[in-house]
């Protein structure tokens, strides 16, 4: 009898230590990595990603994370705070940070953590100052570049050259400050990648890799098109054009925005002003994920060799996702799922099983409270995500069944409109505010690739109309039924909006 009360006391004492532990975390985040550009899920045949393989296969893939908002500085934001866009108003990549905002890593800091930011942060500042919850910082102006990189470290700057590779650099910052921490304390390392942002450019090693690949066009890259015939000369040698798929397609409810704008800016027939042609692209996209590819491994290998696994937990997260010719477009903003959704990972073989699988919808605005609970913090009681790390852990939790998106026009891109979504397991509905066109409602079972507007369709029309008030509903009780503005300033970079057939 006493070696069983013994039993118990043992396990509720350890239950209790465990429930305490502060563990370290490793943040990695990329920029425009779709949530399907992993090798494991088969998607671009022939992409090989072992360390994000590694990372599904020896921990959690959370399968439907999505973004509130599909652009860096609005979806940084949320990440960084626990709050919608229109709550943090960091809008779109020029808002400034509000001076109130508090980000998580100051709850760490207080909690005895030391913390670490390197790479891209597209803030309201141009990197050069250290910000508010970080000890350690790396950083640069903007986007930054891919080679010979300018960076701005812990108050010095860095000029790099002879082909230096700014993910590579990034990486070794990371495992400078492994180093160089007290050993005593706990860490948080937010490793903010630039790639794979537009203007891609793989590191040396891996360039050309991917050349021979083939790209399977989308089944809804035409539907929005005028002419399908001038594309058979296009993709005859290095795409495939096959269909997917026996696909509806409702082509009289396309909104016209998205006819348009193929031939824009962000759209595949006048990509960037015809400064890159869409099959260069597509494989130099894939070979610049490699160095994010690599630089998880580097991090991964280093906790092991240093026996650090046992109580870290390492992310991996995509800020927003990116469109590869999806009803003609390329680039995100939009709400389809190619924009929305993002890869999301989460690597802890201390607590985390192989091949665990989360299918409950999660949020860039989870991250927060779920790493402060990994701390052994109470999310702030104005944070509006949640913590999933029960879920993590396979165990019962009641959970929203939906995402919420919000995306408001910029005056640099005016292609693309102010837009409201709700997006279920079944269906999407997408509220595009402000400009004469038609909304739309997607079932997306039946119609994985949304080109079968059911909008206009009479046996949805309580549908749709139920998800616009969940909407407003939403945005009346988390403060945005006002839409953040600011001066217009600076139009200097807005000489595009000019250009092209829109």
């Amino acid at each position: 009898m006493r070696k069983i009360l013994f039993v118990i006391i043992y396990l509720v004492f350890a239950g209790k230590l465990t429930a305490q532990t502060q563990y370290n975390v490793v943040f990695i985040l990329s920029d425009d990595h779709r949530y399907d550009a992993m090798g494991f899920m088969d998607k671009f045949k022939g992409l090989q990603t072992p360390n994000m393989d590694m990372m599904a296969a020896q921990g959690a893939h959370v399968r439907n994370a999505f973004v509130a908002t599909a652009l860096c500085s609005p979806s940084r934001a949320s990440i960084l705070t626990g709050l919608y866009p229109h709550a943090h108003t960091v809008v779109d990549n020029q808002s400034p940070v509000p001076e109130n905002l508090r980000f998580f890593p100051e709850y760490l800091k207080q909690k005895g953590y030391q913390t670490a930011f390197l790479g891209k942060w597209h803030m309201g500042t141009g990197g050069e100052k250290k910000q508010k919850g970080f000890d350690y910082w790396v950083s640069f102006r903007g986007q930054g570049v891919y080679y010979n990189p300018t960076l701005f470290v812990n108050g010095e700057t860095k000029v790099f050259k002879d082909s230096a590779y700014v993910t590579d650099i990034l990486t070794d910052y990371a495992i400078d400050f492994l180093d160089k921490r007290n050993k005593s304390k706990p860490f948080f390392i937010y490793l903010s990648h630039k790639g794979v942002h537009d203007g891609f450019q793989a590191a040396k090693r891996h360039k050309g890799m991917y050349k021979n690949l083939v790209f399977e066009a989308p089944p809804s890259m035409f539907i929005t098109a005028t002419d399908t015939a001038k594309y058979q000369d296009l993709w005859k040698e290095k795409g495939d054009l096959r269909s997917q798929g026996g696909y509806p397609v409702n082509q009289s409810d396309i909104p016209n925005w998205v006819r348009k704008q193929r031939y824009s800016w962000h759209g595949v027939d006048f990509m960037y002003h015809g400064a890159r042609t869409f099959m260069d692209f597509y494989p130099a996209y894939l070979e610049t994920l490699m160095g994010v590819d690599e630089s998880i491994g580097t991090v991964v290998s280093y906790l092991k060799k240093n026996d650090l696994l046992k109580n870290t937990v390492v992310f991996y997260m995509g800020d927003n996702g990116f469109s590869f010719g999806e009803h003609g477009l390329i680039d995100k903003r939009h709400a389809y799922e190619e924009s929305m959704r993002v890869p999301l990972l989460v690597y802890a073989p201390s607590f985390i099983q192989p091949s665990t699988k989360v299918d409950q919808v999660i949020q860039n605005v989870d991250i927060a409270p779920t790493i402060l609970e990994m701390a052994g913090l109470t999310k702030p009681a104005h944070f509006q995500g949640s913590s999933f790390l029960p879920l993590l852990k396979k165990q019962s939790l009641a959970w929203r069944d939906r995402a919420f998106y919000e995306y408001y026009w910029e005056y640099d891109f005016p292609q693309t409109p102010s837009m409201f979504a709700v997006r279920t397991e079944q269906y999407k509905y997408i509220y595009n505010y402000g400009i004469w066109d038609t909304n739309e409602l997607y079932d997306l079972k039946a119609d994985p690739y949304e080109m079968n507007n059911l909008i206009n369709k009479p046996e949805h029309k309580q549908r749709a109309l139920g998800f616009r008030k969940e909407i407003f509903k939403w945005l009346e009780q988390t403060g945005g039924m006002q839409i953040p503005l600011r001066p217009l300033g600076n139009q200097s970079r807005s000489d595009h909006i000019f250009k092209g057939r829109y």
